[in-house]
């Protein structure tokens, strides 16, 4: 059983609370969706630097706050690197009046979310992934 969450940067300077997001994050994955393993990378980067995957490796050209890439989804292991652009949550945290802290915990929360079958398509979808990222935040704010 593994349970591993590494942050890294690329192309920006960056810090984070490592423990404290290790631990929301481990918080989340075990008792809110009971997963046993995992292995996680967070790489925090410029708005370049993702733009350049989303055309790379999805075909995109549009700049994007962030990027999951699942490489193993089972019912019991999560495998997966997740890449969130630091500029583009800035901008963000600031359009919609948000901290720039629970912005970045919304976007880490959105990409999870992704990997547990949650979509973000119709209204609907919107709407739930919405409450479910507010939840998620919530339990950060609580530890």
């Amino acid at each position: 059983m593994t349970r591993n969450i590494e942050f890294f940067v690329e192309d920006i300077q960056f810090e984070i609370a490592k423990d404290r997001y290790a631990q929301w994050l481990s918080t989340i994955l075990t008792k809110e969706y009971q997963y046993k393993s995992y292995e996680i990378n967070y790489i925090f980067c410029s708005d370049e630097y993702l733009h350049t995957l989303n055309v790379d490796y999805l075909n995109h050209d549009t700049y994007t706050d962030i990027i999951t890439f699942p490489l193993e989804v089972t019912e019991h292991l999560i495998r997966t690197d997740i890449f969130i652009s630091i500029p583009r949550i800035r901008e963000n945290a600031a359009l919609y009046n948000q901290s720039e802290s629970d912005e970045l915990l919304r976007v880490m929360a959105h990409g999870l979310l992704h990997l547990f079958d949650m979509n973000d398509k119709t209204e609907a979808e919107k709407a739930a992934m919405r409450e479910a990222e507010s939840k998620l935040i919530s339990l950060f704010h609580q530890l």
